[in-house]
């Protein structure tokens, strides 16, 4: 993975990261399922009016909908919603790196090193002390379980992106965004009801709707279409398991965000999770990214440089 990709997947993390600050101002405004269902509405229309089809299998779009858009978020915001506070909920969903790495070795066949192994299982370790951490109450547990179930909505996403091989990401993105409207405003309205749903809109001209109303703006224009956009063009140009540990920068990003504009805190106990999870995702990236680079060095590129290599590397 090149230097200019590694910090195209740093500025996505960064876009992600101060999104669940977003997320949290329009969860004040709108119940959750509706939200989801509106944040991908406001992508849909457009894609479906102006934005020609990307060209990739249509299976590929829907499984990057169902998985990226539909699951991930259903479970994220429900569990917000529930109570899982926007900083912690930013570690936790980046659960979807071990998840993806996992999910590429066994529908992919990618290869994973040893030592990538054990950096994982030390990033799954630290999720096991913030859940364990989370079992003083089943209110809190319920939370961690649904953002647990996101990130691997996210994962399953990320495979479906790197089959898809897309050289059109923002067109990818936006058609992605027509799978989830439909049935999660149908959720919306069996469980939340239409007296919600009409409150949430009928209020928007109040300071929490003004709030609510530039989260979703961040969410769709800068979260969905540049940060999904850019991490679609990087998930179809490199491998999903050396990609995927990135989004482990979020967490950094969002918990510090939290603290700062929000005023949350963290147990001491969550805090040191959080750097297992943090320092084994990140490790695992690292690891995975040293493969493709040794290859690079000892694989000619073209007939010419054949020659030049030793023979005992042919």
């Amino acid at each position: 993975m090149s230097f200019k990709h590694c910090l195209l997947a740093v500025s996505v993390a960064v876009m992600w990261g101060l999104n669940f600050l977003a997320i949290d101002f329009s969860l004040e405004q709108f119940p959750p399922f509706f939200l989801v269902a509106l944040r991908f509405a406001v992508l849909a229309l457009p894609a479906l009016l102006f934005v020609p089809k990307p060209d990739v299998k249509f299976r590929w779009i829907v499984g990057y909908g169902l998985g990226f858009g539909l699951l991930q978020f259903l479970f994220l915001y429900w569990a917000m919603a529930a109570g899982m506070p926007a900083g912690l909920a930013s570690l936790v969903l980046q659960a979807s790196g071990p998840f993806t790495v996992l999910l590429g070795m066994t529908f992919l066949r990618e290869r994973v090193r040893g030592s990538q192994m054990a950096f994982l299982l030390v990033a799954m370790a630290g999720l096991g002390v913030v859940g364990w951490q989370r079992l003083d109450s089943s209110a809190s547990l319920l939370p961690f379980l649904l953002t647990l179930a996101g990130a691997f909505g996210w994962a399953i996403g990320n495979i479906c992106n790197r089959q898809a091989h897309s050289v059109e990401p923002v067109k990818f993105t936006m058609w992605m965004s027509v799978v989830p409207p439909v049935p999660m405003l149908l959720l919306a309205l069996l469980i939340e009801g239409p007296a919600t749903i009409g409150q949430s809109l009928t209020t928007l001209m109040t300071p929490t709707g003004w709030l609510g109303l530039a989260g979703l703006a961040y969410t769709v224009i800068i979260a969905t279409i540049l940060g999904s956009g850019i991490w679609s063009w990087l998930m179809s140009r490199n491998p999903a398991g050396v990609v995927a540990p990135f989004s482990m920068l979020v967490p950094i990003v969002g918990m510090s965000a939290a603290w700062f504009v929000l005023g949350e805190t963290v147990s001491l106990g969550e805090m040191c999770g959080a750097v297992l999870v943090i320092i084994g995702v990140l490790g695992a990236g690292m690891r995975a990214a040293k493969g493709p680079k040794i290859l690079a060095e000892v694989v000619p590129t073209d007939v010419e440089d054949v020659a030049d290599v030793p023979a005992g590397t042919r």
